[in-house]
């Protein structure tokens, strides 16, 4: 069902909206933009509020542009400002798309985030390498356990998380943290200071959400997810949100436009990633996140 906030919540956002340096009598708030740059809780990386993301249906949506209409995609979105791509080696074919598209670009004019899948946890070094090969950078950004679905996730993959631990002390690695699908696992994000970003499913009526199942479809619980997304940014882990749009579920402008205003509102979520077909997505999305965020 919806998530329909209660006066506490209503005030809390409001709280986290208002947070920040007091205004001098007569000024005015300084507008916030959805390609303002932002820190990612402490983890000492900046992105932009907003994201272009290339996994939509493991990333078919975007793959099946080609390199070409890819490539002008992602170079309209750069120049009205989103600097932050993330993509993953489950979406096939999509790391090596991103790479060449902003291939030429000042590499210090925008982030990558990447996800490494969990069978590679034998064999960290290799797929690192690969991955910085296919995006044709010496370093990544932000890396991800990719899609962390058991309870157990934090001792299961301790030994991968050292590595990622390792690569970020040899600078080769900025940020590190894992991506959720389903609430069992989530509820272990709160209190897990290796952290640094958290990637997690969010949006105002539970579509491709978590839930007790940990299933892909159906409904996810608001309530408990909004929940647990405050704890996690309150701790200082950097919060990424995700289904923003219910891949792609969420057909109409009105259903768009109470989603980005929800997540918006907030005051939880630091940078949020939509996967997009085309440079008029891009434009509606930075319209609807600028007037959100200023409303």
């Amino acid at each position: 069902m919806p998530w329909t906030p209660n006066r506490r919540d209503f005030l809390k956002s409001v709280g986290s909206l208002a947070a920040g340096a007091a205004l001098p009598a007569g000024a005015a708030p300084e507008k916030r933009s959805a390609t303002d740059w932002v820190e990612l809780g402490r983890s000492g990386v900046k992105v932009t509020r907003l994201a272009f993301g290339t996994g939509t249906f493991g990333g078919r949506v975007q793959r099946e542009l080609g390199q070409e209409q890819f490539t002008r995609l992602v170079r309209h979105a750069y120049d009205r400002g989103i600097r932050f791509f993330e993509t993953a080696d489950n979406y096939r074919g999509m790391p090596v798309m991103l790479g060449e598209a902003l291939k030429g670009l000042p590499r210090d004019s925008y982030r990558l985030m990447t996800k490494i899948r969990l069978s590679d946890a034998g064999n960290f070094q290799a797929a690192f390498d690969r991955f910085r090969r296919e995006l044709q950078t010496e370093y990544l950004d932000i890396l991800l356990l990719h899609c962390v679905r058991r309870e157990t996730w934090p001792e299961d993959f301790e030994r991968l998380r050292d590595e990622m631990s390792e690569a970020k002390v040899k600078k080769v690695l900025l940020a590190h943290g894992a991506s959720c699908h389903g609430l069992l696992p989530l509820r272990r994000f709160p209190g897990n200071r290796w952290l640094d970003v958290a990637l997690l499913r969010v949006n105002h009526d539970g579509t491709r959400m978590d839930n007790i199942e940990g299933t892909e479809y159906g409904r996810g619980d608001v309530n408990e997810v909004v929940e647990r997304v405050a704890a996690v940014h309150k701790q200082g882990t950097g919060v990424i949100g995700m289904k923003i749009l219910g891949e792609g579920a969420f057909k109409t402008p009105e259903q768009r436009d109470a989603s980005i205003r929800f997540v918006a509102r907030l005051g939880t979520v630091d940078s949020m990633t939509i996967g997009y077909k085309s440079p008029e997505e891009i434009d509606e999305a930075i319209e609807r996140l600028n007037r959100h965020l200023n409303s």
